[in-house]
């Protein structure tokens, strides 16, 4: 690959033995062998307010949002593993999505930069029968929405509680393979857009 991709990898959810973190990471592991760099980061060591607009026009965008933005535009791919709350998206990922679609000074308003021409792969799990499914619905169209590339291909596993080792990998082996081959698509697929 002669322009390795940029994918950043992130989890909808800042529990510290979040499924999705494990999730996100066994994907990131089928990106890299397909020789895509990965930045993985972690929502908790970004905290960000409730995007509240006159907090913006009063003291401009938050110093996290800041740089959750810079890390979105070093990167042409996103790896996402977001859980189902209510089924729908959870708050955290909504407001990181929300603060990072504000233009910052020298951006047109609404320019969108961190997600325009972007390519995006979701995946998620869930304790219950359908494995996040239906929150995967919502976190597809909003991305869609704002120009995100979503790949058809996605990833859902129920009976979150059973399906990992104390490593956090799967201990199915053809869903630990399923997951990686996510990781590889995505790397693949943005290396040809972005060549």
């Amino acid at each position: 690959m002669s322009h390795p991709a940029k994918i950043l990898a992130f989890a909808g959810s800042a529990r510290e033995a979040s499924f999705h973190k494990k999730l996100v990471t066994i994907a990131a592991t089928g990106a890299k062998e397909a020789g895509a760099e990965v930045t993985y980061i972690d929502f908790r060591d970004l905290p960000l307010p409730l995007y509240d607009q006159d907090l913006e026009e009063r003291e401009g965008l938050p110093e996290n949002a800041l740089k959750l933005k810079a890390l979105m535009k070093e990167h042409q791919g996103f790896l996402i593993a977001s859980p189902e709350y209510n089924s729908s998206i959870t708050p955290l990922l909504k407001n990181a999505i929300d603060w990072a679609s504000r233009s910052e000074p020298g951006e047109p308003p609404l320019a969108l930069t961190c997600f325009k021409g972007k390519v995006a792969v979701l995946m998620s799990t869930s304790p219950g029968g359908l494995g996040g499914l239906r929150g995967l619905v919502h976190v597809r169209s909003i991305l869609s929405n704002i120009g995100v590339v979503v790949l058809p291909e996605q990833k859902t596993l129920p009976n979150a509680y059973d399906i990992f080792d104390n490593e956090g990998n799967l201990k199915d082996p053809d869903q630990q393979e399923a997951v990686k081959e996510l990781g590889r698509k995505l790397a693949t697929v943005t290396a040809k857009l972005n060549g």
